[in-house]
């Protein structure tokens, strides 16, 4: 599920800021040998499985391995884990609404404190 016009897709910041901001809002920074790209991930264990909201970037300036970077934001994911294949983002995939609702809240919240540090 895509969540479109949050605000986000249009910002960039500083890596080291960005960071800061998704892991207070509980998003974790994956660690991949990437020094153009990041993924930031919550993962969210309900009754009805795995899901993850996901919000990437990539590296305008800098590199991400070094922590000195501008990150120009994308649009962020909610995707539903199966195991083994890994995680499902289709539109044909059903969401829980409550799921769906904290998502949002999370990156409004997210957004609100990425505009204060914008490039």
């Amino acid at each position: 599920m895509r969540f479109e016009n949050t605000g986000l897709e249009d910002k960039r910041v500083d890596f080291k800021r960005l960071l800061y901001i998704c892991e207070k809002h509980g998003l974790v920074h994956g660690e991949q040998w990437d020094y153009q790209r990041v993924t930031f991930d919550r993962k969210f264990q309900l009754k009805e499985g795995t899901y993850y909201l996901r919000l990437f970037g990539y590296a305008v300036e800098g590199d991400v391995g070094s922590h000195r970077a501008t990150i120009q934001l994308m649009t962020p994911l909610l995707g539903k884990h199966y195991y083994p294949h890994g995680v499902e983002y289709g539109e044909e995939e059903s969401f829980p609404a409550s799921l769906v609702e904290t998502c949002e809240r999370i990156l409004t919240d997210i957004k609100d404190e990425v505009n204060e540090f914008a490039v």
